[in-house]
């Protein structure tokens, strides 16, 4: 079993700045590509960026150049740097993790933060 622990989000005025985190633990053998999406109500889940094991990042349009993923591999853990935060960022964030344990290989969710951004 592998379970993705989230943190970071809140409220922020537009302009300002937070830093989201997310742990992967349990029975892991290697995580894969790793990422994190976003939902508001009444729309679908959207990509927001995605970052491998070697580090090749994308990101989707409305975020390039404010936000940063990274990953610490020794640490089972990607981060999500979001700057210059708009309103239109106010969603639930969720961390994805593609994992391959001892058995099969999965992708895994988070159960979500939820980031705020006020005008």
């Amino acid at each position: 079993q592998v379970r993705l622990g989230e943190s970071g989000g809140g409220l922020v005025q537009a302009g300002g700045s937070l830093r989201l985190s997310c742990v992967a633990s349990g029975s892991i053998v290697r995580i894969n590509a790793m990422g994190w999406y976003r939902q508001v109500p009444g729309k679908q889940r959207e990509l927001v960026t995605t970052i491998t094991s070697g580090g090749s990042t994308n990101y989707l349009d409305s975020v390039k150049g404010r936000f940063t993923i990274s990953r610490d591999n020794a640490q089972n853990t990607v981060y999500l740097q979001m700057n210059s935060l708009k309103p239109e960022d106010t969603a639930v964030y969720y961390c994805n993790a593609d994992v391959t344990t001892g058995l099969w290989r999965h992708v895994y969710w988070g159960q979500g933060t939820q980031v705020t951004v006020s005008s």
